[in-house]
């Protein structure tokens, strides 16, 4: 969605809705019309404001309120950050925490104004068929997005196929997770009929297109296909407790290879994994890069990926923009991984959340996702008046560059660039010194806290690898290599190979790799989660930090946390809802 280019239209969709409520208890609230939805008319003006008035819903509801992206993100092995940052829901304390909430409320907040929007734009007759199709298509896509956010986090899910004014039945009840992904695939095939391709001449950069309905379907059909995979299914995971102490001192461990066994995902035993593969392999195979069957796609150089100039080219097959220091649709992703700097260049508020060093540990020394992808320098505003910075991480190399020293203690050399600057600096173990991402870095005003940085919902990267993926459950071991090295050249990474030193020449090891990939590429973008969710190994994965992280973040899970609790508004207005998720009252 690009914000810029439809935020004049924002205001008109919002009004046109006629569904403004609270997002405290959007299904068993009956809404106020402002404005008459039939005031609207019948033009392209109007159903490019019913569009626009979807895609808000994700800015406004969801993403303003700094809930969104951290109910993606915060509850998962290598995330990390202050404990009062993570909160409730970091610690695993879900129930009544508004930043949980805020995925259901946002989601069915977002579909009852796309089903508005449908019945709209369907009984358009002044615009061309093309035109109407494409901006249903685009409505599916979102209504479908939103399911599938659901679906993950609550399992099985009340399902809206028309608005609350329309007389949607408010005793709604949840419908099987088998029945929420047929509507999700079915959504998603006719919008990927509908919508425009990104060759077309009536495409406009930003939106959803024909292939981001591709892409969401390969993701959907591997979701369903790795959580029917069979117990005890194995998998190999980088893991350990992060701490180790020495003579009283405390130091950060490194990483060690664990194989944990998956648990049955409840609600996905009759999905067939080997046939879901197929189906994630043929619709990823529609936009893998060389392939222009639903347009052109391509990996975007590294040092394009993530800039503002590049922000709506094809690597971005759905993401959330904002407008600079608005006060309504902007998010805090730039304050919550960056941080807002004063002129010289001090944080002044945030860099809260970043990645551990057990992830950091993940990659070759010369990957750019760490090289380039990770701020190696940085300068808190408590620091200035002591002329200090920070480095990171604490390893021989960047101890050697920042400081002069070696790891014996004794000073070798001067510092070099950039750490040259007069100012001395330090690292630590906690939150104050973690591998803090650059992706959200290129913002127009970094001195303040509601900046434009651009967040991704659906990456081309994210689909060659799940590519990579079912090719692999599906037996064809070179085609999902190559396709994971796509990924990984990108990034000046060593190619995967299935001969020779360091060979992925089993099941295991191939099936590992490529998981262990979506680890490193997709980080802070609220994938690893899900990902540890889908494959069943959610809490040996979490349960293996052994008890907190290095920033003091509980990181025990049990059962109960496979699914998110459903808001006790809900429960108890919704009577069709017998009960909560277990574990959860």
């Amino acid at each position: 969605m690009k914000i810029k280019n439809i935020y004049i239209a924002m205001l008109l969709a919002a009004m046109a809705g006629g569904t403004l409520t609270s997002c405290e208890d959007f299904l068993t609230e009956k809404p106020k019309a402002i404005v008459e939805p039939d005031n609207m008319g019948d033009s392209q003006e109007a159903t490019d404001s019913w569009v626009t008035g979807v895609y808000s819903k994700w800015v406004y509801d969801m993403f303003c309120w700094g809930n969104f992206p951290k109910v993606l993100e915060l509850d998962c092995d290598y995330t990390s950050g202050p404990d009062w940052a993570f909160s409730s829901l970091g610690a695993g304390n879900f129930q009544g925490d508004e930043t949980t909430n805020s995925m259901w409320t946002g989601c069915y907040s977002l579909i009852n104004r796309a089903n508005k929007a449908i019945q709209y734009v369907s009984a358009m007759n002044n615009i061309s068929e093309a035109y109407k199709n494409n901006a249903l298509g685009e409505l599916y896509f979102n209504k479908a997005y939103a399911y599938f956010m659901l679906t993950r986090a609550y399992g099985e899910i009340p399902m809206l196929n028309t608005t609350i004014t329309n007389g949607a039945d408010l005793e709604n009840p949840r419908q099987p997770i088998e029945k929420v992904y047929a509507e999700i695939i079915s959504l998603l095939e006719k919008a990927s009929t509908m919508m425009y391709k990104n060759t077309d001449n009536g495409y406009r950069a930003g939106h959803v297109c024909a292939g981001s309905a591709a892409g969401l379907l390969a993701k959907v059909y591997a979701t369903m296909a790795s959580g029917a995979m069979p117990e005890g299914t194995e998998m190999i995971v980088q893991t350990g407790e992060p701490i180790a102490y020495n003579n009283g001192e405390e130091t950060l461990t490194r990483p060690v290879k664990k194989t944990l066994s998956k648990s049955v995902v409840a609600g996905y035993e009759n999905f067939d994994p080997k046939e879901c593969y197929q189906k994630a392999a043929e619709w990823a195979a529609k936009i893998m890069p060389g392939n222009n069957e639903l347009g052109t796609y391509t990996l975007l150089p590294y040092d394009q990926l993530w800039t503002k100039t590049h922000a709506t080219d094809s690597e971005f097959l759905f993401s959330i923009q904002s407008v600079s220091g608005d006060d309504t649709y902007k998010n805090q992703v730039h304050t919550w991984y960056a941080g807002v700097t004063n002129q010289k260049g001090y944080i002044t508020n945030g860099q809260w959340v970043g990645e551990n060093y057990h992830w950091y540990c993940l990659f070759e020394s010369k990957d750019y996702r760490i090289v380039k992808g990770v701020r190696h320098r940085w300068k808190w505003t408590d620091q200035e008046k002591y002329n200090q910075g920070m480095y990171y991480p604490n390893t021989p190399e960047y101890k050697l560059m920042a400081t002069g020293y070696n790891e014996q203690g004794e000073k070798v050399a001067d510092p070099v660039a950039p750490y040259d600057d007069g100012a001395q600096y330090l690292t630590t173990i906690g939150d104050r010194a973690l591998a803090f991402t650059t992706k959200y870095d290129d913002v127009d005003d970094k001195g303040i806290d509601n900046a434009n940085a651009n967040y991704p919902m659906l990456r081309l990267a994210d689909v060659v690898l799940i590519y990579a993926e079912a090719q692999a459950e599906l037996g064809n071991s070179a085609e999902a290599v190559k396709a994971l090295n796509m990924v990984r050249e990108r990034s000046n990474a060593s190619d995967a190979v299935l001969t020779g030193t360091g060979a992925l020449n089993t099941p295991l090891l191939l099936r590992s790799a490529i998981f262990e990939e979506r680890a490193k590429e997709l980080a802070l973008e609220g994938d690893r989660r899900w990902d540890l969710i889908r494959w069943g190994i959610y809490l040996p994965a979490m349960n293996a930090i052994g008890g907190y992280d290095e920033c003091g973040v509980k990181k025990i899970r049990e059962n109960k946390h496979l699914l998110f609790p459903i808001p006790n508004d809900e429960i108890n207005a919704n009577h069709a809802i017998n009960g909560n998720n277990p574990g959860w009252s």
